[in-house]
């Protein structure tokens, strides 16, 4: 049987929950600068990231502790006033030049 780990501040947080809530607080390019590896900095994706961080002990040591870094509440969990909003899309607009006059179109 598990015992109890009082002074593990991760214990019961899953990495996939650390690397969705720095993504949502940072994006994948925020993290790639506050922790400087390329599986958040080329093509990132959670599984990717999580693939390489539970094979590489002292990144996911980084990752970890950037995630205990961001303020909390008193359940541990992440401040939500403290995440970033998700940033606005806007859509493409057409940046084409009109034909010149005179041309079939």
């Amino acid at each position: 049987m598990a015992s109890p780990q009082p002074r593990n501040p991760l214990h019961g947080i899953t990495l996939e929950a650390i690397v969705t809530t720095l993504v949502a607080r940072h994006g994948w390019s925020g993290l790639a600068e506050r922790v400087p590896l390329r599986c958040f900095s080329h093509e990132p994706s959670v599984s990717s990231s999580l693939k390489f961080l539970r094979r590489t002990p002292w990144a996911r040591q980084k990752v970890e502790s950037l995630y205990l870094a961001l303020p909390t509440t008193d359940d541990g969990a992440p401040t939500a006033q403290d995440q970033c909003p998700a940033p606005e899309i806007k859509p493409a607009q057409d940046t084409r030049r009109p034909p010149p006059a005179g041309w079939p179109g």
